[in-house]
């Protein structure tokens, strides 16, 4: 593990920027240095994973690779397109190429 002195200045200002955004949407938050990190962090990687899942699933929806399907509680499930499982392993053996 790194020595406070050997951290890379970017990662600590992305934190510095996550703990910052974590306190202007819960401005009442208070917790310890270990709850920060497991909880603020975390909340903090959920909502930008979740806007990155949201984003991925348009374009794969877009491009036919899979399907979204709308349940009767109005949320919406995703599915691989069956019809389009080779293009698939072609994409991703291109990835692994890389």
């Amino acid at each position: 593990m790194n020595r406070p002195d050997q951290l890379n200045d970017n990662q600590v200002q992305l934190v510095i920027y996550e703990i910052l955004q974590y306190l202007i949407d819960n401005p009442d938050a208070q917790d310890t240095e270990e709850g920060i990190a497991t909880w603020w962090l975390l909340d903090q990687a959920i909502k930008h994973k979740t806007a990155l899942v949201k984003e991925a699933l348009k374009r794969l929806v877009k491009d036919h690779l899979v399907i979204e399907q709308e349940r009767s509680d109005s949320r919406t499930d995703y599915k691989m397109n069956r019809r389009r499982r080779k293009k698939i392993i072609s994409l991703l053996q291109q990835r692994d190429r890389i």
